[in-house]
């Protein structure tokens, strides 16, 4: 479909309010988060929108407030087990859907930028009166945090990186570019089997269990039926932002106290299909760049998972919230 074509569609699917069947959502309609979704009303590059997000009050507070920022294939109600775990603890829970993601609007026209999902998460934020948040970014969420704590200095409490992308910059060593018509094209050949097999060998290490199947479905029912489309795009437009807009030459500049919690079996390189055989072995190495990664950001600590893989949040919740809430005490 030409680009001119495909937009209108889109923009068709989104003005109907991307309606669709149980089960093939580009909205999550049918999917539970296991708590209510709110949704905050703004404007953004002339258009109005709104950004769903969760707001977990906890039965016994401490008075602060954990923010959660998702990755590219995730989404707010990825965090479950860690949302719990942070209520229990007494932490109020945030966790917005991006817009372009999930819950949230998809718009017809959007400049995507990481300093743009920024300034959304910060006016959420500032709408619900937070102040000095912890603030835990995994995966794409993990760069977005960065970004954030780069572009509101002295507004964080701490910031949590989990397997964070953009520990390297990709285009730099060398990965070629892809238009996001070429990008778009790739997105719009995803399947329940492909994201299963991507998950599988990226995420968990080689590893499956069948709780992991839930955020299979999740993904896969948003490309799958009427407005599958709108995802693929918003998800082609995403795969461009984080491949071109990399955070890690400035993160010496973060000044809030950071912990970096890596599953070393991640391999995560976005671009690296595209690179030569030479190329793709030297990308994702996690244990390596996290370790750079923590010499450079000022009183860094680095917290590894040596079997675990992209999502050590998932495939090791207990361990890893339980190391969560160490390091932020």
């Amino acid at each position: 479909m030409r680009a001119p074509a495909m937009l209108a569609r889109l923009g068709a699917v989104v003005a109907a309010g991307l309606a669709a069947p149980a089960l093939a959502d580009p909205m999550l309609a049918d999917f539970s988060y296991g708590w209510p979704v709110e949704h905050h009303s703004f404007e953004s590059q002339r258009e109005r929108m709104e950004m769903a997000y969760l707001d977990v009050r906890p039965d016994r507070p401490n008075g602060r407030t954990a923010v959660l920022l998702h990755g590219k294939n995730f989404c707010a109600g990825s965090w479950d087990t860690t949302i719990r775990a942070l209520s229990q603890a007494g932490y109020r829970v945030i966790a917005p859907d991006q817009i372009g993601f999930c819950k949230s609007t998809k718009p017809a026209r959007y400049q995507y930028g990481l300093h743009t999902l920024a300034a959304n998460t910060h006016e959420l934020l500032a709408a619900l009166r937070i102040e000095k948040p912890v603030l835990i970014g995994h995966s794409m969420g993990g760069m977005l945090a960065m970004r954030y704590a780069l572009q509101y200095p002295g507004e964080l409490s701490k910031l949590v990186l989990v397997n964070p992308l953009g520990l390297e910059d990709w285009r730099a060593k060398g990965v070629p570019n892809a238009t996001v018509d070429q990008l778009y094209v790739t997105e719009l050949k995803a399947t329940r089997a492909s994201i299963k097999a991507y998950q599988q060998s990226t995420y968990y290490a080689g590893q499956w269990r069948p709780d992991y199947d839930r955020w299979v479905d999740m993904l896969a029912s948003m490309y799958a039926g009427p407005g599958g489309e709108v995802v693929a795009w918003h998800q082609a437009l995403t795969a461009d932002m984080v491949f071109n807009q990399p955070v890690i030459h400035e993160i010496d500049r973060i000044a809030v106290p950071t912990v970096l919690m890596i599953g070393e079996k991640d391999n995560t390189a976005i671009g690296k299909n595209r690179a030569d055989k030479a190329l793709q072995a030297r990308l994702g190495d996690y244990p390596r760049l996290a370790r750079e990664a923590a010499a450079r950001i000022p009183g860094a600590r680095l917290v590894t998972y040596p079997a675990f893989g992209h999502s050590p949040q998932v495939q090791g919740a207990g361990q890893f919230n339980a190391d969560l809430l160490e390091a932020l005490r």
